[in-house]
């Protein structure tokens, strides 16, 4: 896997695309799979509010496009734009769209300042959602 910080530093490069006219927080998230190949995603507001979509999702719909179905870890860079980050983790609804598709202990990584805190996905879900619930 790629090194986490370098990771990190993906993420917060991909905030500088987002496209956040209405709330001014940019986040960048970068994917990895299990080969080892990383997918950035942005946020992108809309005047509609809910027909936003975060960068996870986004960085995860990215990857699953590409017919990615294997991760490794995901980095969040998040905060007001053209500021430093500020520890955004990812919001409920990314949370559960990773479960789908990555494992529970997988690394997320959350650009603070200059550094990072790491969580796993469990972590951060405890009691997640998944295709158990549905036989």
């Amino acid at each position: 896997m790629q090194d986490k910080i370098s990771l990190v530093k993906l993420a917060d490069e991909a905030r500088k695309n987002s496209y956040c006219p209405y709330s001014g927080m940019s986040v960048g998230a970068a994917l990895v799979t299990d080969e080892g190949e990383i997918f950035l995603g942005v946020n992108i507001e809309n005047a509609s509010f809910p027909c936003g979509i975060c960068a996870e999702r986004s960085a995860l719909a990215a990857a699953v496009s590409a017919g990615k179905r294997r991760f490794s870890a995901i980095a969040v860079s998040g905060g007001r734009m053209g500021e430093a980050p500020t520890g955004f983790t990812p919001c409920g609804a990314c949370r559960q769209a990773l479960s789908e598709l990555c494992p529970a202990d997988m690394p997320v990584l959350v650009a603070r300042g200059e550094g990072f805190d790491e969580y796993t996905l469990s972590s951060l879900l405890p009691y997640s959602f998944d295709k158990s619930r549905l036989d």
